[in-house]
Formats: C-alpha cells, sequence, structure tokens
C-alpha cells in the first residue's frame, strides 16, 4: 500500500503535537538495515525492501544518511506484500538491540535506575525512528509500557499487526540488554484480535498474552523500577542527556516551515512577532502557515515554548545574567513566570537549572 500525500496528512494530523512527520528525513537508516539483513534469509532482495521508499541500498548501509517514518513504513509494507511473517517481525525487534539507536540508546543503557529509563525512554523516542508513540504507568503492583498507534491511517492491517508485534519485542529486548535476562513480561496485552500466532507471541515474549484490549501493552513487575542497569551511570547519562537534546533541537530546527519559524524567531527571541507577522516573512496567508505547521505536527505556539525553553535554559547554564534578565531575554514580563515555565518545562527550580543538576 503506497503511502501518498493525503495519507500523510492524515497520518500528521492523528499523530501527537512533538512527534516527527511522515516525511521528516532526520534518522539514521539503522531500522531499515536491521530489516534488510533479517528477510533476506526469505529470499526478500534488498531491491523489494526499498521498493517506493527513493533508497539505495548503498545509501542505507551510510549511517550518514537520513531517513523518514514514512521511508521505513513503506518498507514494512514492501517486505509484508513479499511474504515476510509475524515471525519476521519478531526477529527484527530482537536485533534492535539498544547499541543500535546512537546516543539515544547509550543514554538508557547508562541511567542511573530503570525508572529513569522508562522516563528517558519516552521522553526521546522521538529519536528512535518511532511507528508508535511510548508510555508507561505504574498501575498497583505493575509498571506497565503503553504503544499508541499514532500512523495507523497510513497502514494496511497486516503491517499494523506486524509493527505491534516488532514493537512489544524491542521494548522486551531494550528491558533484557538494560536490567538483565531475569526481567520478563508478566503479560502482553493486545488491541489486536487473537489469531493463529498467539502462541508465538507468549513464546516470543515469555509471558501470557490477552487479545482484544483497549490498549497494546507489557507488564512488568514494579520492583523492576528501582533496579540499577549494569552500565548505569548518572554522570555519563546527564552528558548523554544534553547530546539528546541538541539532536531533538536540530530535528525541529532543520525541518520544513517549522524550521524557518524557529529560525525567524531566535532572531529577535524577546520580542517574539505574532503569527501574522511571521506568516509575512515567510510570504504566506496567516492561515496556510497555520495549515502548514499543523501537517508538521506542530504549532506557532509550541515553537515559541520551545524557543523560549531552549534559550533561558542556555542563558542559565552559560551566563551570569540574573533571572530578572533571563526572563526578560525569552518574552517574560518577569521573573516569577519564567520560574513557574521553568518548572513546567524541567520539572526543576531556576537554581537547580542553572547548576546543572
Amino acid at each position: 500500500m503506497a503511502i501518498d500525500e493525503e495519507q500523510r496528512a492524515l497520518a500528521s494530523r492523528n499523530a501527537r503535537a512533538g512527534f516527527p512527520s511522515l516525511n521528516q528525513r532526520i534518522f539514521a537508516p539503522f531500522k531499515l538495515v536491521t530489516v534488510i539483513d533479517t528477510v533476506a534469509s526469505r529470499g526478500i532482495a534488498p531491491e523489494t525492501v526499498l521498493d517506493r521508499t527513493g533508497l539505495t541500498l548503498a545509501e542505507v548501509r551510510d549511517p550518514h544518511t537520513l531517513t523518514s517514518i514514512g521511508q521505513y513504513l513503506a518498507a514494512c509494507e514492501n517486505i509484508v506484500s513479499a511474504g515476510a511473517e509475524f515471525a519476521d517481525a519478531f526477529a527484527i525487534g530482537s536485533r534492535l538491540h539498544l547499541s543500535a539507536y546512537g546516543m539515544y540508546g547509550y543514554a538508557l543503557m547508562c541511567s542511573p535506575t530503570m525508572r529513569d529509563f522508562f522516563d528517558f525512554a519516552v521522553r526521546y523516542q522521538p529519536l528512535a525512528t518511532p511507528t508508535v508513540r511510548l508510555g508507561w504507568r505504574t498501575e498497583g503492583d505493575l509498571a506497565i509500557w503503553q504503544f499508541q498507534e499514532i500512523y495507523r491511517d497510513v497502514m494496511s492491517s497486516d503491517v499494523r499487526t506486524f509493527l505491534i508485534r516488532q514493537q512489544m519485542k524491542m521494548t522486551y529486548t531494550h528491558i533484557r540488554d538494560t536490567a538483565g535476562s531475569d526481567n520478563l513480561p508478566v503479560r502482553a496485552r493486545f488491541a489486536l484480535a487473537e489469531d493463529a500466532h498467539a502462541a508465538e507471541d507468549a513464546r516470543e515474549l515469555s509471558c501470557p498474552c490477552l487479545y482484544g484490549q483497549e490498549a497494546n501493552e507489557l507488564h512488568f513487575p514494579i520492583g523492576i523500577l528501582e533496579q540499577t542497569p549494569e552500565l548505569g551511570n548518572r554522570l555519563t547519562r546527564t552528558m548523554l542527556e544534553e547530546t539528546c537534546d541538541r539532536l531533538i533541537g536540530q530535528s525541529r530546527t532543520s525541518s520544513g516551515v517549522s524550521g524557518e519559524v524557529y529560525q525567524l524567531l531566535l532572531l529577535a527571541p524577546n520580542q517574539f512577532p505574532s503569527m501574522t507577522a511571521i506568516a509575512d516573512q515567510l510570504g504566506l496567508q496567516e492561515r496556510t502557515l497555520r495549515r502548514r505547521l499543523a501537517a508538521e505536527d506542530t504549532s506557532y505556539a509550541g515553537i515559541v515554548d520551545d524557543v523560549r525553553r531552549k534559550l533561558a535554559i542556555e542563558y542559565l547554564q552559560t551566563t551570569r545574567m540574573s533571572v530578572d534578565d533571563v526572563a526578560w531575554k525569552v518574552g517574560f514580563s518577569d521573573s516569577a513566570n519564567l520560574r513557574r515555565a521553568i518548572r513546567r518545562w524541567t520539572g526543576q527550580t531556576v537554581n537547580q537549572v542553572r547548576a546543572g543538576k
């Protein structure tokens, strides 16, 4: 099933704010390489995997190539059409170790506790060529991963089922990579109908599986949250977190019309022109700018907030400006508004941010 422009727009409207649009080429091609290598044993050629993606095998073997979520979904459609089975979804998920995810994966492995791992995985997931939105919560004696489908409108039901199983196995693999092989889920819940592969699901995920549920979830004993990963190191994680912040910022400032708006706002951060003024600078009608930002899963207000966050934290950590001066620099009327915003953005106080804690 081809992913046409109308479907892309629909997916963008359905995706929650802050996630990449389908056509943003901001991801290393590691997932595509894993797909190609996994299905080769079935006789599915790389050219078949890459059909309609606009990519060549040489390009996906080059770690500097940038790819999009849409290209990855197209590749998954291709392999399912060519005969890939759900066993291949599990095989791909088991091969996508955290070591394949660059700085994001390394930061996860260095988490001081597994609770930090859960939080970081959700916060920085946009760096990982996501096909679902991760979330987690505690409920009684369980720590629960939830996988929200945000691009389901652009894929066939077979590919949807394929990707849910792949994501379940990926999360299973990442937990084992970080906390050890003894940490197994107690159950999996699928928002899918039960099919002939139920026994395979239970075997691959090492737990009972329930079907026809309201959400796709993987449940772990709550005690996992307080475990210390083998490579846990708070200082290293803090340094890597700063790198991940920069990577997310780069993806936002270099892509599409939202990137142009971002750059214009950075030119005069203490003034923040109106959306009408920014649209004029871009040669667009305001309603056109609003529509194009929505197609990239963002909004003018969201970009303003992100610019303020980025600059405020940078000023606090790299200068000796007073809090009042920083507030003025980023367009707040007083320091009290800045302090509230810092708490909302980071969960910390101004003094904690300034100290780099």
